[in-house]
């Protein structure tokens, strides 16, 4: 009896051990042992330098790490894994050959949240690669063959924080990357230095906030200097960020196809960079931004009368929003001043000062003003036009003047007729001299028996009259009248 009971104890142990083993099955719990050539301990799976061709088809699902660099891959397939590895949140696939990567190839693990693919062969980043990866928060591909990188490459990465893509051949920046924040609005670090970037968007790089230019790295590429190069990355220096003061001597630009320190341009003449303040008119609404080099920090502001702003300010106008920025509802006159803002976070603190000038005019009464302007400055041209016209354009001659009737010598006013320089079209004037103009000549006439020296008449002598012809006669001038000397026409002798 008792081998008998010996043996039913057995099978009924082994019976157990295969129910345990189906359970374990049904549960999906892999109980694959470690892949030859690799090294296991607890979840971490490090196959490295093993000179692997291909990834080892064995791999536990409860792998979290698994490290396969500086082996010979060089592909990487949407099969590459036959399970899928849920538990997976490191892969490792630096110092590969790796020169081609499926749009397939990361659905088998959906909660990664570190990949490196650093050191390979890859060329471009085709769109829609990385979007199955929900979860991933670091993604390194530096020191690769990137030249193209796909708009659409890193969609639905919402929980991406680090993305480094420096020692490729970048020639476009990738704006959308950034811009506005909808894309990646958690990236806080995006380094593209050692590529190949020439010029930068200045305008849209000037509206980041600090926190994303504080880990916006773009040292060691071949930019081209001017003066807006530097005014951007003074005015980094000036906030401190780690982008710009770590990397200072390998911040430099191209010019003349020499390099040249970024802020040594003096033979540009840049003008040097001062902050600026923030401005505003009577009335205006106005949002001022606390802009801190990390996100997420605890603000508070404190107005240009050491008064802090909480839910509402002394003058009932201004309010510090949920993200920390102050907010004037109605700008008054009394508003203009020094605001500080105290941000606290969870690695370091900061103190940011911003000014506030207040224009005590509405926008509208700004506009009436420029108008006024205007319109004066259009009357000055117009009367310095005016004056002009007067002085360097000789006025109309009038040459429809009635016939004058022939006058006595004793009647005219030879100073003032001798003194002018007009024409005169007497048509009484003689046929044999010059039509256009009477001149007014002294010492005309030769010596008569009734002049004296030089031509004067001696007292009680006169000219002779002569006869009136035809076309008339012309009028002598005053023998004694010395309005002839200071005539413009000349004197003939």
């Amino acid at each position: 009896m008792q081998p008998q009971r010996d043996l039913r104890g057995l099978w009924l142990l082994l019976l157990s051990l295969f129910l345990l083993l189906f359970e374990v099955a049904r549960a999906g719990r892999s109980v694959v042992s470690c892949p030859a050539n690799c090294l296991c301990a607890s979840n971490i799976l490090s196959c490295s330098k093993q000179q692997l061709p291909n990834v080892p088809q064995s791999l536990p699902s409860y792998t979290a790490l698994l490290d396969l660099s500086h082996n010979n891959l060089s592909r990487l397939r949407a099969e590459w894994t036959p399970t899928r590895l849920m538990n997976l949140h490191s892969l490792l696939l630096s110092h590969n050959h790796l020169n081609f990567i499926s749009s397939e190839a990361f659905i088998p693990v959906p909660n990664l949240r570190y990949l490196d693919l650093s050191s390979n062969h890859l060329h471009t980043l085709d769109e829609f690669l990385f979007s199955d990866l929900h979860a991933l928060e670091v993604l390194l591909l530096y020191n690769n063959r990137i030249g193209v990188v796909d708009k659409y490459a890193f969609e639905d990465m919402a929980q991406l924080q680090k993305l480094y893509l420096s020692q490729n051949l970048i020639t476009r920046f990738p704006l959308e990357l950034i811009k506005d924040g909808n894309k990646l609005p958690k990236l806080m670090l995006l380094d593209l230095s050692s590529n190949k970037l020439k010029k930068l968007p200045f305008t849209d790089l000037q509206k980041l906030p600090a926190w994303v230019k504080n880990g916006l790295y773009l040292h060691n590429n071949p930019l081209e200097c001017d003066c807006k190069l530097y005014q951007l990355f003074s005015h980094w220096q000036y906030r401190q960020l780690s982008s710009v003061v770590d990397f200072q001597e390998d911040l430099y630009c191209m010019y003349s196809k020499e390099l040249h320190n970024v802020f040594s341009l003096d033979f540009l003449n840049c003008s040097e960079f001062k902050e600026g303040a923030w401005e505003a008119h009577l009335g205006d609404t106005l949002t001022i931004t606390c802009d801190t080099k990390q996100q997420g920090m605890t603000k508070v502001w404190v107005t240009p009368s050491n008064e802090q702003v909480l839910n509402q300010g002394a003058n009932g106008t201004v309010t510090v929003s949920e993200d920390g920025s102050l907010h004037f509802e109605k700008v008054q006159a009394e508003d203009g001043g020094v605001y500080t803002c105290y941000a606290m976070g969870e690695t370091f603190n900061e103190t940011l000062s911003v000014e506030l000038k207040v224009y005590n005019f509405t926008l509208h009464g700004h506009h009436d003003t420029l108008n006024t302007a205007y319109t004066t400055l259009v009357g000055c041209i117009l009367s310095v036009v005016l004056v002009l016209i007067y002085l360097y354009l000789t006025p109309c001659r009038c040459w429809c003047r009635g016939v004058e009737k022939p006058s006595s010598h004793q009647g005219d006013s030879l100073s003032s007729s001798m003194l002018s320089t007009t024409p005169n079209h007497d048509p009484m004037a003689g046929g044999d001299k010059d039509d256009g103009f009477d001149r007014r000549v002294a010492f005309l006439e030769p010596a008569g028996p009734g002049q004296g020296q030089n031509g004067k008449l001696k007292p009680g002598n006169t000219l002779p009259v002569p006869e009136a012809t035809g076309k008339g006669q012309r009028r002598m001038s005053d023998p004694e009248s010395v309005s002839s000397v200071f005539s413009d026409t000349p004197i003939v002798v």
